[in-house]
């Protein structure tokens, strides 16, 4: 099946979902005593050191709100399955959590691949897909009953930085090496939008395999194009990989990527070779000794809880569950599918620490937050870029 045809196929199974209201003791996943999430997490594959970051900002936020007494004195207990960044392993994760955990949510989930594969098992049992961590169009358009995304689209964000950050880099060729699937589809798609707004078109667009590990013929396509920018549709590892690749050639473009490499720990294993990465953002690199006061005591909480600093991965697995978390209390004693949709429709959830803006969620509009700002690699930290 191409891309095309099975992303048809995955919108016409959620298109057909009925948000129905049944009583509280009858909604799967919620008891008197606790409510059953679930998430799909990347553990063990190209994203693994991601997943065990998000992994335990989730887990740091559900221990607070349990210290506490719970969601209205119910418990909150959050099932986490690995895909390993396969979407056939989240098929059947999926399954798991739905027919053996009974899960009332899926919260959080990583990746486009993978989010895309579970969404029809969800959509067939009433589950809410709830701020998946994937800026896929295709979460919120159309907009789909049980489906609340929080990032814009790969596309949308490209659009949107890429005519600042041409003139910024004084860029006249722009070349793209993306991964060759629906997540990197996109990325091609909204360089392209980019590249229209600021009258430029592209050069070369190379793909590669997911979970490649040699970019060398990649990296030589692009240098050989003459390109003096390149937007990478990569993710963590394959975002150094390229980099490292070109700098060994003596090729040093203006690298732009998404949110989607935007973490600490590209600096981190990419060293020299990433210094002025350019990504965007959606929810602030947490560091325990710059920015805001609230974001390093929250950072420094974390650290004291598993002996590491945290990445932007961790603070958007606490970002989601802390969202969750409002959204179920504005839902009432009598939480349904019903009221939660109801509650996110009706209810604007504030900015938080991590720089997020207020969201709010309509019928007609499934997408949280639409601001998107840029960042660059200086000195091995993530720095603002505007």
């Amino acid at each position: 099946m191409t891309w095309t045809n099975r992303t048809k196929a995955i919108l016409a199974v959620t298109a057909l979902v009925v948000v129905q209201a049944p009583l509280s003791a009858q909604t799967r996943g919620v008891s008197d005593k606790e409510i059953r999430i679930g998430t799909l997490l990347d553990l063990s594959g190209p994203l693994a050191s991601s997943g065990k970051d998000t992994r335990e900002g989730m887990q740091m936020r559900v221990g607070e709100i349990n210290a506490q007494g719970g969601i209205g004195g119910r418990m909150l207990k959050l099932h986490f399955e690995d895909h390993g960044y396969d979407p056939k392993k989240a098929v059947l994760a999926t399954q798991k959590l739905l027919e053996l955990d009974g899960i009332f949510a899926m919260v959080g989930q990583m990746g486009t691949a993978m989010m895309l594969a579970s969404a029809p098992l969800l959509a067939q049992k009433d589950a809410v897909n709830f701020m998946p961590l994937s800026a896929t169009a295709l979460a919120y358009q159309p907009p789909q009953p049980l489906v609340f995304a929080y990032m814009p689209s790969y596309i949308d964000q490209l659009a949107t930085v890429m005519p600042p950050f041409l003139k910024q880099v004084s860029a006249k060729k722009v070349c793209v090496i993306y991964q060759d699937d629906e997540f990197g589809q996109e990325i091609l798609r909204g360089t392209e939008a980019g590249l229209k707004a600021a009258s430029q078109t592209l050069v070369e667009h190379v793909s590669y395999k997911r979970g490649a590990t040699d970019f060398s013929s990649q990296v030589a396509r692009t240098a050989a194009a003459g390109c003096d920018a390149v937007v990478l549709g990569t993710v963590i590892r394959e975002t150094v990989g390229v980099m490292t690749e070109a700098r060994k050639i003596g090729y040093r473009p203006a690298f732009v990527s998404t949110v989607t490499a935007y973490s600490a720990t590209v600096p981190k294993l990419g060293g020299d070779s990433v210094e002025g990465l350019y990504a965007t953002v959606i929810v602030d690199q947490p560091y325990v000794d710059s920015g805001g006061a609230e974001l390093r005591a929250w950072a420094q909480r974390y650290k004291l809880a598993y002996k590491d600093d945290p990445s932007v991965f961790a603070a958007h697995g606490y970002f989601v569950i802390d969202s969750f978390i409002k959204a179920a209390r504005a839902a009432g004693p009598q939480l349904t599918t019903a009221s939660f949709v109801k509650a996110l429709e009706t209810t604007r959830l504030p900015p938080t620490l991590f720089g997020t803006p207020e969201m709010s969620f309509s019928p007609t509009k499934r997408i949280g937050i639409d601001a998107i700002r840029m960042a660059r690699i200086k000195d091995g930290r993530w720095i603002s870029a505007e």
